[in-house]
């Protein structure tokens, strides 16, 4: 069984595409400045994905240029919608084998990143990665309703069945 911690990832991202169904591909292109449009934070989610769990965990790189169009301190994109989620599937799919092998002796551990032991764990980078999901959820949601959306999907889930607490 994978480890808690994945398990929430797992379920945070469900509750991701649960909270974006429906969205059209024009108004996910749409922007209200300075927030990004959503398919940005879709492929901004997957790159963050693609470096953790790819790039400085395994030396896979899938897509690369995804760092100017969706990274960190980019420019504003209005990167087409069917195109990031291909993208986010890719990853996604890519990084779950290796993530199921994570232990809780491993989230103690400190990747090597660039020949420099980065300064943070495993653990909190899937933290990080699981709390970043949820930022970007709720901000989607703010861009939801100001496209004119109603009936928004309600949060959070069926944590209870799909990301339960259990102790080790």
């Amino acid at each position: 069984m994978p480890h808690p911690l994945v398990l929430q990832l797992r379920f945070t991202r469900s509750e991701f595409r649960h909270g974006l169904k429906d969205v059209s591909a024009n108004d996910a292109i749409k922007r209200f400045e300075p927030i990004n449009c959503i398919s940005w934070m879709i492929g901004h989610l997957a790159f963050q994905e693609q470096m953790y769990w790819l790039t400085r965990a395994q030396g896979i790189t899938l897509i690369e240029g995804m760092k100017e169009r969706v990274g960190w301190g980019s420019e504003p994109t209005t990167p087409p919608l069917d195109e990031m989620w291909a993208f986010w599937t890719q990853v996604t799919k890519a990084a779950d084998p290796w993530l199921d092998t994570l232990t809780s002796d491993m989230l103690l551990t400190h990747p090597v990143v660039q020949g420099k032991t980065h300064n943070e764990s495993i653990g909190t980078m899937l933290r990080r990665c699981t709390y970043h999901y949820w930022y970007h959820l709720g901000e989607a949601q703010a861009v939801r309703q100001l496209l004119g959306h109603t009936n928004l999907p309600q949060f959070v889930g069926s944590i209870g069945d799909e990301a339960p607490y259990i102790s080790e």
